[in-house]
């Protein structure tokens, strides 16, 4: 992942807010970039292949980029955040994903130690690789508690 401090500049590392409740569908949340940054927002990274348009590195208020986990530029392409697609998006999207293992394993981390939020560049709020992502971050916290307990 790369790493940014909160300015864009000097020491690159991830901050964590430990304001997260223990269920973990509180503590990973999604956002579009484009929306003013919050304290309530945790770690904040960006979950896109491409950098926003309009959105100078400097202002985006990011704690990581963590470009591994988008989906691929063939499958970004042919989506088009088409809602038709959208069924289609999400099976060929959570494929992609199992092969990603230790960018998903780096996001948990993030999660278990305080809030997350997932950002995204698109409009389509319900549409977008980011809800997708959320829901495997989930199943994966919810299937390793099964585990533990």
């Amino acid at each position: 992942m790369e790493k940014r401090s909160r300015q864009g500049r000097g020491k690159q590392v991830m901050t964590t807010k430990h304001n997260a409740s223990g269920d973990p569908a509180g503590r990973i949340t999604i956002k579009r970039i484009y929306e003013p940054a919050s304290d309530s927002d945790g770690s904040r990274v960006l979950i896109d292949r491409l950098w926003p348009r309009g959105i100078s590195k400097e202002h985006a208020g990011l704690d990581g980029w963590e470009k591994g986990v988008a989906p691929s530029d063939e499958l970004r392409k042919w989506f088009q955040h088409k809602a038709e697609r959208w069924a289609e998006f999400q099976e060929r999207y959570r494929a992609e994903l199992k092969e990603k293992g230790r960018e998903l394993d780096t996001l948990a981390a993030i999660a278990r130690s305080g809030v997350l939020t997932l950002l995204y560049g698109a409009s389509d709020e319900e549409h977008n690789n980011a809800v997708v992502l959320r829901e495997v971050l989930l199943e994966r916290e919810k299937h390793a508690a099964q585990l533990d307990a």
